[in-house]
């Protein structure tokens, strides 16, 4: 092993581009909105090597099954990057994870996250946070904890990535699923705010590299500009639903994300039945068709990739549905009775068909 140089600084682990300081401040910066993501049950505050939550809570359950899922917001990051806008894609981070936790009726407890950056900015992490502080607030679950970790040299300065888990619970006797469901069931869909978080690869490709918009372009059918279009946080449905299973029956939920609202909707119909879809029961918002458009994406290709327009599905009995549409209503969310549940036939090649023209 070859001597330093004399007179040669020794290397340290800021020389190496890790400043444990700036974590330091990102860490004290973010406690205030992670102060605002909180429950009772939550033990401790922010710091701790673990997060601590006070699982006597469940003791109210007969049989507390504990649901966990985790997931991140893909490259729509890239967009928050180049927009220099960091405060709202954790909401779509908490969207992504608690959105999945409901399906099976599972209420959001809380979640962790994992932000990777190249160079810690301690403002522009503790505005990450903030987004999920936010988002979990939305959720009615609790921000325990999570991780920023510094890569100098495999991330650019500039770049990073989050990630995040979330575990909710939901009783042994009323999870939510195939199942349930049963002939002349009504499918309910519910609105997305836009593209949510899934598909970007796509968007980018076609408004970037082939039509060659940017993000500051003014676009009339949006209203706003592309970027502002783009970064709309995803919607976070997890009370809503909640509410649902409060107020009415409720067979099954499925989160309309990557791959569409078929493929999505498919994951929850049981052998033997089949969901029909109506695609004239709602027009899907400008931008699904900009991307269409600016693309010569085929609407089959569209919909396998993006939600069009609808973000979340309830399948319910035909006598609840009166009941569900005005509960979400009344909770500010557009919803509508877009198909039902039919035997499935010969004729029938998957668990969902979706049929007809989008309503103009």
């Amino acid at each position: 092993m070859s001597e330093p140089s004399p007179g040669a600084a020794g290397s340290t682990y800021a020389s190496a581009g890790v400043d444990i300081e700036a974590g330091d401040r990102a860490v004290e910066l973010m406690k205030e909105w992670v102060k605002k993501a909180a429950r009772p049950e939550v033990v401790g505050g922010l710091g701790g090597f673990a997060g601590l939550f006070d699982a006597s809570a469940l003791k109210r359950y007969e049989r507390p099954l504990l649901a966990s899922a985790t997931d991140g917001v893909g490259t729509k990051v890239d967009l928050a990057r180049r927009m220099g806008v960091y405060d709202t894609i954790g909401r779509d981070l908490v969207g992504m994870v608690v959105d999945d936790l409901v399906v099976c009726g599972a209420e959001p407890l809380f979640m962790t996250d994992y932000i990777c950056v190249g160079k810690v900015y301690p403002e522009r992490v503790a505005a990450i946070v903030k987004g999920i502080a936010e988002g979990c607030a939305l959720a009615g679950c609790a921000l325990v904890g999570g991780e920023t970790a510094e890569h100098p040299g495999l991330l650019g300065a500039d770049d990073f990535d989050v990630a995040g888990a979330g575990t909710g619970v939901v009783e042994a006797d009323r999870v939510l699923g195939a199942d349930r469901i049963r002939t002349g069931d009504a499918v309910i869909s519910m609105a997305s705010s836009g593209l949510h978080s899934n598909g970007y690869s796509l968007v980018r490709h076609v408004l970037f590299e082939r039509a060659g918009w940017s993000l500051d372009r003014e676009v009339p059918e949006l209203g706003r500009t592309l970027g502002e279009e783009l970064l709309e946080p995803t919607r976070i449905y997890s009370l809503d639903c909640l509410a649902l299973t409060r107020t009415t029956e409720v067979h099954a939920f499925s989160h309309i994300t990557g791959g569409g609202l078929a493929n999505n909707l498919a994951r929850v119909i049981p052998g033997g039945l089949h969901a029909v879809v109506d695609r004239s029961t709602w027009t899907p918002g400008p931008v699904f068709g900009l991307v269409g458009e600016a693309g010569s994406v085929e609407r089959e290709e569209l919909e396998k990739t993006l939600n069009m327009g609808v973000g979340m599905i309830a399948v319910v009995p035909g006598e609840s549905v009166d009941v569900a549409l005005a509960t979400l209503a009344d909770r500010g969310v557009d919803a509508w009775v877009s198909g039902e549940i039919v035997e499935r036939t010969a004729g029938h090649a998957a668990g969902v068909s979706v049929i007809g023209d989008y309503a103009s």
